[in-house]
């Protein structure tokens, strides 16, 4: 027996692997149909987002095991629905252009945050909306969950912009094929360093928090996010390490619209 620990960990692992390749797979899907598929997509599934923001309503003043895993999958939820407008181009930023050639680093910064505007704009609302319905309720890891994704993407789009050995190229969308221009590829940058070492601080906390906790639900959850802590400092190390994970998807996606014949698969190192 694996027991409670081990049961969480194994969850938040596979939660994250399914809810990636699904996204992954709709994406493709819809640049294969290409016209208006992509906006029907993100407004069908607006349906998931509702229910995860009416799951994670539902779960806040529950502290038990069954709460705790339903707070978890409903951030999840929302949280894949503003990945896949996203992805999509639905929700991305006013600039739709690669970068030029020869242009300054504040010129670049710039245009790079054009080109995510929105998509940042929705998620930093979205953070303080779920803070503020959660304020002094007595579940905390639905909010915990959120602030997790929120951190580590904005971590691992600072890393990308600022240089990285190993570029994800493989599963960008034909609506962001002007997104790479933005990225660099370099040997590690400053902030790299600071962030691995502050996802890793998150891991042990969270780990301590496991065997200080005096509830069932507390260790499922502590469990939760550590496991999820722990698969975002992988995937910041998969910056560096040339390790072949985009084949955890890969298989199970058809091939790309002919538009993204000119990324480089084997500087992925996946989402």
């Amino acid at each position: 027996m694996i027991g409670p620990v081990g049961i969480a960990a194994l969850f938040a692992i596979f939660a994250w692997w399914i809810s990636t390749g699904a996204i992954l797979l709709v994406v493709r899907l819809a640049d294969r149909r290409g016209k208006d598929t992509h906006l029907t997509l993100t407004v069908v599934a607006l349906a998931i987002f509702i229910g995860g923001l009416w799951g994670y309503h539902e779960t806040l003043g529950r502290s038990d095991v069954l709460g705790t895993y339903f707070a978890f999958v409903s951030v999840l939820a929302i949280w894949g629905w503003i990945e896949l407008a996203f992805l999509s181009g639905v929700i991305t930023g006013p600039n739709k252009l690669s970068a030029p050639g020869d242009i300054s680093e504040w010129e670049r910064l710039i245009r790079a945050w054009g080109t995510v505007a929105h998509h940042e704009i929705l998620l930093l609302f979205m953070l303080l909306g779920l803070f503020f319905i959660s304020w002094d309720q007595m579940n905390v890891f639905g909010i915990g969950t959120f602030v997790i994704l929120y951190f580590a993407r904005i971590s691992a789009k600072l890393n990308l912009f600022f240089g990285v050995p190993r570029v994800n190229t493989e599963f960008i969308p034909t609506r962001l094929i002007h997104m790479p221009s933005y990225f660099r590829k370099s040997k590690l940058n400053w902030f790299f360093p600071v962030s691995v070492t502050l996802l890793t601080f998150a891991v042990a906390y969270f780990i301590g928090r496991i065997y200080g906790a005096q509830i069932l639900g507390d260790t499922v959850g502590f469990t939760l996010l550590a496991a999820l802590s722990a698969l975002a400092l992988l995937e910041h190390w998969l910056m560096v390490l040339p390790l072949p994970d985009a084949k955890l998807w890969r298989w199970m996606l058809p091939s790309p619209n002919v538009l993204n014949k000119d990324l480089r698969s084997e500087d992925a190192h996946g989402l």
